[in-house]
């Protein structure tokens, strides 16, 4: 989601203190505000309609896109090659899933042309990941993420999303404050990973996940991708960013790639040069938690969706949930039972999606609670009727997407750890 961030920008100086760093971060990672602005980023694979498991020559792809001043949102591209579409920031639910949809006409009509298919789910089901992007932050994640394992390549290259963006919310604790519909978008997180979970199956094999995007996350470093626990986000947030290990120095290509540096320790005096305030708001795009305090609330959780409009659900549910004050209300009692700045519900929810029953039941009453608050709304016909569809095919019934694959393509992740 694109817009203003009305940040403020602090004195320059030749060598940041941490206190420095922390003050800067925790008065810009939340823009106040009424809260009502919506956006979405959709990620799809690119796949060769006549064999799924062939790499798509990134030129091929290039030159399918729609021309960007045709569009609202935006077109950025993923280091596997995926394609990302961030919508324009919407006044409403109903105008953010107008604009987006009207994008993805655009891109869908481009790719159908060169006969390239836009694929939902979770993590590719085809192929293994292989970067095709050599721009020089995504060289440096590779190398970064590559020291601890296979996880983070898997996670730039064969995942992806359904971004949902959010106001951050009015100063304060009330019904439209931050604090409030900060604890709302994280309790409700392991809810939209297991009723959406969209990814049993990964590099044509199953994985033992009913989202292997989310069990692939939670195995990369922990430093980056948990949740920012605490009870004022923006103070949370930014000593969360200071002890994150910096994954790269920008500077002339291949950029340095340091080894255990945080930004904590670099600010002290440890990396190669003094920081400036563009290395630490570098260093903020490089962290990955579930809900990413970037000016806006962004929701990362969500598998991508199959279909034209599988998107719209997820986007309409977590809007409903964390807009509606009654809905709100309603959200924190169903998720009660766990805490979401723990791993634990956000495994269970990626092991077994809605067949946990504690995660069904907090399913089914916040899926409730959506749809009543969609009337209050005056969401579109159509929103309201996709969401009404999927709660009837899964939620009702204890499933999620991914249970649409055969059961004899899914082990069990509790019994049997799988290699994501």
């Amino acid at each position: 989601m694109h817009r203003g961030s009305g940040e403020k920008a602090p004195p320059r100086a030749a060598r940041w203190s941490a206190d420095d760093a922390i003050e800067y971060i925790a008065t810009t990672c939340l823009t106040p505000g009424t809260p009502g602005t919506v956006g979405v980023e959709l990620e799809w694979f690119v796949h060769d309609e006549r064999d799924p498991y062939a790499q798509v020559d990134p030129d091929r792809v290039t030159a399918a896109l729609p021309d960007a001043r045709d569009l609202a949102g935006s077109i950025s591209r993923e280091p596997g090659g995926q394609v990302e579409l961030s919508s324009a920031a919407a006044p409403s639910l109903g105008d953010a899933v107008a604009t987006a949809a009207a994008d993805m006409t655009r891109m869908r009509a481009g790719m159908d042309a060169a006969g390239l298919r836009l694929s939902g789910g979770g993590a590719d089901p085809y192929r293994p990941p292989v970067r095709v992007r050599d721009a020089p932050r995504y060289v440096a994640m590779e190398s970064y993420f590559d020291r601890a394992g296979p996880h983070g390549r898997t996670m730039m290259c064969g995942t992806a999303s359904v971004q949902v963006c959010l106001d951050a919310g009015l100063p304060g604790g009330g019904p439209s404050g931050v604090e409030r519909r900060w604890r709302v978008a994280h309790a409700i997180g392991p809810v939209l990973v297991g009723a959406f979970a969209n990814s049993p199956r990964h590099a044509g094999r199953p994985t033992g996940w009913k989202s292997t995007r989310q069990a692939v996350w939670a195995r990369i470093d922990p430093r980056r991708t948990s949740p920012p626990a605490g009870s004022n986000p923006a103070e949370s947030w930014a000593r969360y960013a200071l002890d994150a290990p910096v994954m790269c120095v920008r500077g002339p290509a291949p950029w340095q790639v340091p080894l255990g540096l945080t930004l904590r320790d670099w600010l002290a005096g440890a990396g190669p040069r003094p920081v400036t305030r563009e290395d630490v708001d570098y260093h903020l795009t490089t962290l990955f938690p579930p809900v990413r305090p970037h000016g806006w609330l962004e929701l990362r959780m969500i598998d991508a969706q199959h279909g034209d409009d599988g998107w719209l659900v997820p986007l309409a549910v977590a809007t409903a949930l964390v807009e509606d004050p009654v809905a709100a209300d309603r959200a924190l009692a169903a998720t009660e039972s766990w805490d979401p700045f723990e791993p634990g519900p956000w495994r269970r929810a990626a092991a077994q999606g809605l067949a946990d029953r504690e995660m069904a039941g907090a399913a089914a009453a916040c899926f409730t609670a959506a749809l009543d608050a969609l009337d209050r709304m005056d969401a579109p016909g159509a929103v309201r009727t996709a969401v009404e569809r999927f709660t009837d095919t899964y939620v009702s019934r204890g499933r999620c997407p991914a249970d649409d694959t055969p059961r004899s393509e899914i082990r069990d992740p509790i019994r049997t750890e799988a290699g994501t």
